[in-house]
């Protein structure tokens, strides 16, 4: 890197540091911080162990936040020292030194810019991700699986857990359909950009004649809840049915009926898991994602009629197309909101989908505050 690339660079960040510093009011920060620590001290804290734990959480991220924000801050400020001796004392090793430091500390300054504006209700919940093909055989899920593999090797990536909560094989190659618990904090805000349509263009392997063949498929995120949240779910109206469960490729056969598929009758919502080895706890798994599903369906339906009020048009409905994935005749994948697009395309099937989610919630920030 040189020394006139270097400068601008280093104006950039130290510009990206002086709003970071301007919007998280360090001062309120503090005091937050203090008056949770505060409530932690008193006594009987812990006589309600799920509200005390959610505190301990919600201050442990305010902290990072405070602490990540000086560790950046210093690390920008000793990155400036050495490079006003660079400059004063031209040196190869500590040109190259500082090249690393500052390609460190932008990809640091670009994960915590992320953080930030993950500032929905539940950005901070674990997500729940379906995954289901659309019309066209074993194309299309085909399609289906490689996106299961995306997400999986993106949560590997980024520190998160995955449990396949359901999954239903494919009549040949691929999935029917599969539901991924992705557990970590973030993980909700991180991957309701995915909520959508992903079709993609490619020379199909399963066409003898090597036509090129457009496939679809859609992905749902949800946030996993936690009892706080309310949901009207009434007994009677669920309807509980046992199976046999079977994992990706026929792994994990049970012989017993310890799979749980739950059907809410008055909307038909269904909700299924076999990867727990008991049926109370896959009853448990499918509870919590039908309690999800209904939450989401309620969200969405106010904010369709708030719309509607306005005299907005406002596109809340699952299902709408948002990236395509092109391998031929070119290859290229597309963000169809942000206009985010790399010629990168095994990458991105790879797992490398953050430039995608950052461009995400940066075009979603500027749709809130328009210029």
């Amino acid at each position: 890197m040189e020394i006139a690339e270097m400068r601008t660079i280093l104006a950039t960040m130290r510009a990206k540091i002086n709003h970071f510093r301007g919007s998280l009011d360090l001062d309120a920060l503090n005091e937050r911080i203090a008056e949770n620590e505060g409530r932690m001290a008193e006594p009987g804290f812990w006589d309600h162990a799920e509200q005390a734990q959610q505190l301990i959480d919600e201050n442990n991220q305010l902290k990072g936040k405070h602490d990540n924000f000086l560790n950046l801050q210093n690390q920008l400020e000793d990155i400036e020292v050495a490079f006003e001796l660079l400059q004063e004392e031209p040196d190869a090793e500590l040109q190259t030194e500082v090249t690393t430091q500052i390609t460190t500390l932008q990809e640091q300054l670009d994960h915590y810019e992320m953080t930030l504006l993950l500032n929905q209700p539940y950005d901070h919940n674990n997500a729940i991700v379906e995954i289901h093909p659309g019309a066209g055989g074993t194309e299309a899920q085909d399609w289906g699986s490689m996106l299961t593999r995306m997400y999986e090797r993106w949560a590997d990536q980024n520190d998160y857990s995955v449990e396949v909560a359901d999954y239903q094989a494919g009549d040949e190659a691929g999935i029917k359909s599969v539901t991924l618990l992705i557990n970590g904090a973030n993980a909700y805000g991180m991957l309701r950009s995915e909520k959508g349509v992903h079709r993609l263009v490619r020379i199909s392997p399963f066409d003898a004649a090597g036509r090129r063949h457009t496939s679809f498929a859609s992905v749902d995120v949800m946030p996993e809840l936690d009892d706080n949240i309310e949901v009207d779910l009434r007994p009677e109206d669920i309807k509980m049915e046992v199976f046999r469960s079977s994992g990706a490729g026929g792994q994990h056969i049970n012989k017993t009926s310890s799979a749980v598929r739950l059907i809410h009758i008055p909307t038909g919502i269904v909700t299924s898991s076999q990867a727990q080895r008991s049926q109370f706890q896959n009853k448990a798994t499918a509870m919590a994602m039908l309690k999800a599903k209904l939450y989401q369906r309620e969200q969405e339906k106010k904010a369709q009629e708030a719309a509607a009020i306005k005299g907005q048009q406002q596109d809340v409905a699952f299902g709408s197309q948002i990236r395509s994935y092109v391998f031929h005749p070119y290859t290229m994948v597309k963000d169809h909101r942000s206009n985010y697009e790399t010629g990168n395309g095994q990458a991105v099937m790879d797992g490398d989908l953050n430039p995608f989610i950052y461009a995400y919630l940066q075009w979603q920030l500027a749709q809130s505050n328009p210029v």
